[in-house]
């Protein structure tokens, strides 16, 4: 009889994981599609590092342009672009500029671009808590890599339930490194100028350029 239960129990557990994770697809494709079906988006960040136990705790802001794969990111003084083909770090403190050929990113790591779509491939889903964050209720989705060597040991992706935007993101590294970035402004379809992801050099002829490829 106790056997009996027990097996009961556990076809109910695999039912309601089975369901969770579907409920986390099916929120996860609406936030995609929506997000596709935008010209380009501007956001406004605040992006935060932390590790407890090395005693590390930094905050600042940044932006980020997106239009398809193309991308220009302010962060933490350095600006990086995508225009398609090539990666530029522009380190203006240094006067150095690192321009390197793309590569196909390792799945489990999460570009400007893909920061709207990199779940879906290499990820597990899991319906996990919800907040009320200032009246806006803000559902989480626990990702796991199905790599289990890989740096990432978790992600939880809020969103907006009302809006389907993303509003944070948290992941936590092996070394329990947790990176938080929270959506501060989220603007689309706004009127960018035609050579935001062009790299002009001759703007910077005083820097060095290094050629990575």
């Amino acid at each position: 009889m106790k056997k009996l239960v027990f097996i009961i129990a556990a076809l109910v557990s695999i039912n309601l994981s089975a369901q969770n994770s579907q409920k986390a697809e099916k929120l996860l494709n609406e936030v995609s599609s929506k997000v596709k079906a935008y010209d380009n988006m501007v956001i406004d960040f605040k992006y935060s590092l932390e590790n407890t136990a090395e005693n590390v705790n930094q905050e600042t802001r940044g932006d980020v342009s997106i239009k398809g794969e193309k991308y220009l990111l302010n962060l933490m003084g350095t600006t990086q672009m995508f225009d398609g083909e090539k990666i530029y770090t522009i380190i203006p403190e240094d006067e150095e500029i690192n321009i390197s050929t793309y590569v196909e990113e390792n799945e489990n790591n999460i570009t400007p671009s893909k920061m709207f779509s990199f779940y879906e491939e290499g990820y597990n889903y899991e319906w996990d808590i919800a907040k009320n964050v200032k009246g806006r209720q803000i559902q989480y989705i626990k990702l796991t890599p199905k790599d289990s060597n890989a740096e990432v040991k978790n992600i939880l992706l809020g969103i907006d339930s009302q809006t389907k935007h993303i509003y944070n993101l948290i992941q936590t590294q092996d070394n329990d490194t947790k990176i938080t970035i929270t959506v501060k402004s989220f603007k689309t379809n706004q009127p960018l100028s035609q050579n935001l992801f062009t790299f002009d050099e001759a703007r910077y002829d005083s820097y060095y350029i290094n050629r990575l490829d």
